[in-house]
């Protein structure tokens, strides 16, 4: 390597050379040679005492997928406080044994086969050895409170039940929008003069 006073050093083994030719003779020498054997079992050496972090083994379960399972999607309002809220009804009449079906919410930017749309999340159930299916559902909030959100799995049946409800979007103008009266925009304006009053 050229160094800033124009001379050619080999920092490996530390010399100095007038010229290129003399640095080009140096690299294939013996002790530029035997340099760069020591170097390497150095390094080798350093790199097995190293403790590698043991990754943990995921065994990844092979299966034939048998197609999608039946669904059933039920929307439901209450009565009392005007929630809105689906019923999912999956059916698994082929479902391997001690499998109980997952379900999971999805972000529209998570997916992968739609463009990413914030107004839409999706939900996702999976069972072995169907193919995962997924339902593209308003982004709002859901109510995960006691009686809103609830699974269920009959294992005699073979059907997977997930009821929520969307919380309430909160408008603040409904109470305006519901009175008679007109809203107030400031004071009132001042009364015509008098020569404009007939």
């Amino acid at each position: 390597m050229k160094n800033h006073l124009g001379t050619y050093e080999c920092k490996l083994c530390l010399t100095l050379h007038n010229n290129e030719g003399s640095y080009l003779a140096h690299t294939q020498g013996k002790k530029h040679q035997s340099n760069l054997a020591r170097r390497a079992a150095r390094e080798n050496q350093q790199s097995s005492d190293i403790v590698q972090p043991i990754k943990p083994h995921y065994e990844v379960r092979k299966f034939i997928k048998i197609g999608r399972p039946g669904y059933k999607v039920t929307k439901q309002r209450d009565p009392d406080t005007k929630q809105q809220s689906l019923l999912f009804q999956i059916d698994y009449p082929e479902i391997s044994d001690n499998i109980v079906p997952k379900h999971r919410f999805m972000s529209g930017f998570e997916q992968h086969v739609e463009a990413p749309d914030r107004r839409w999340q999706y939900l996702l159930f999976a069972a072995e050895p169907y193919e995962t299916i997924s339902f593209k559902i308003p982004s709002r909030e859901v109510d995960k409170s006691e009686g809103k959100f609830w699974t269920y799995y009959n294992t005699e049946t073979k059907q997977f039940f997930l009821q929520f409800a969307f919380k309430l979007e909160s408008n603040k103008y409904a109470g305006d929008h519901s009175s008679s009266n007109p809203r107030s925009y400031g004071p009132a304006p001042p009364a015509p003069p008098n020569s404009l009053r007939g």
